[in-house]
C-alpha cells in the first residue's frame, strides 16, 4: 500500500504545474526524481575513508538499469564501495534552488531503492543489511567532502555516525531488502516525522541520500526513486 506521502506527491503531480521534476501545491515544494535517463542533476561521492584509496574501496558512482531480476527498462544511481574502513559513507547530492532565503521549512522525502542483502544476515564488524544504515537529508551548503589532519576525507555537514543521526541527516532505515532472499528487492523508506531545514541566504538547499556502513565488506546500493517535499 502506498504511504501517504506518496499519495500526497502522486496527487501534486497529477493537479499541480511546473517542470517534471518540481510541483507546486498550496506552497509545497515537491521533488520527484526516476533516473529513467541520466542522473537528473544528482552527483555521486564518498567520506570516511582515507585519501588516495579510492581504487582499493572500489568508489563507484553512475547512472545504471535496476540489477536482476528487476526491471532492467528502470534506471537508477548506482553506488558501490568496499568497506575496509568499518566506516564508509556513500552519498548522493543534489542542490534545489527558487526557496525563499533564510526560511525553515519542514522536509519529507521517500526514497525507493533496490538491496540484495536479506534479513538477519550476518558479517564482519556487522550485518551486510542491519549495520547499513539509510540516511536522508538537506543541508544550506554544499556537502564536500575534506582531508583531515590524519589524511581522511570527512564530510563538511553533520550526518551523524553510522546509526546516529545529525543535524543534516536523520536515520530512515537499513539496507536489509525485508525478505529472506539474497536478491536485488526493491524498498521504500521515509522518516517517522518532518525534519527542519533553513534555506541559505541564496534560497537554495542540498538534497541528501546517503549509505552508512559499518559492514566490512561490498555494498552495492541502485537508488530508484528519490521524492521530496518542502512545506
Amino acid at each position: 500500500m502506498k504511504s501517504k506521502f506518496f499519495s500526497i506527491l502522486a496527487l501534486a503531480m497529477i493537479l499541480g504545474c511546473g517542470n517534471d521534476d518540481e510541483q507546486l501545491d498550496n506552497n509545497r515544494i515537491t521533488y520527484m526524481y526516476g533516473f529513467s535517463e541520466d542522473t537528473e542533476g544528482w552527483n555521486g561521492d564518498f567520506a570516511d575513508y582515507p585519501a588516495g584509496e579510492e581504487e582499493n574501496y572500489g568508489l563507484e558512482f553512475e547512472h545504471s538499469p535496476l540489477p536482476d531480476p528487476l526491471d532492467n527498462s528502470q534506471g537508477s544511481l548506482k553506488l558501490s564501495g568496499k568497506n575496509h574502513s568499518d566506516d564508509l559513507f556513500m552519498f548522493v547530492k543534489k542542490q534545489v534552488t527558487g526557496l525563499t532565503p533564510n526560511q525553515e521549512y519542514r522536509l519529507n522525502f521517500e526514497v525507493e531503492f533496490a538491496s540484495n542483502v536479506a534479513d538477519g544476515q550476518f558479517g564482519i564488524g556487522g550485518s551486510p543489511g542491519e549495520s547499513v544504515y539509510i540516511k536522508a537529508g538537506a543541508a544550506p551548503m554544499e556537502p564536500e567532502k575534506e582531508e583531515d589532519e590524519l589524511g581522511w576525507y570527512r564530510l563538511n555537514i553533520d550526518k551523524g555516525n553510522q546509526a546516529t543521526s545529525g543535524e543534516n541527516m536523520v536515520v530512515i532505515g537499513s539496507f536489509a531488502n525485508g525478505s529472506d532472499e539474497n536478491i536485488y528487492t526493491l524498498k521504500s523508506l521515509s522518516p517517522s516525522t518532518p525534519m527542519r531545514v533553513t534555506a541559505n541566504s541564496e534560497g537554495s538547499l542540498w538534497l541528501l541520500f546517503g549509505v552508512d556502513s559499518g559492514f566490512e565488506g561490498e555494498t552495492t546500493i541502485y537508488i530508484n526513486r528519490i521524492d521530496v517535499e518542502l512545506f
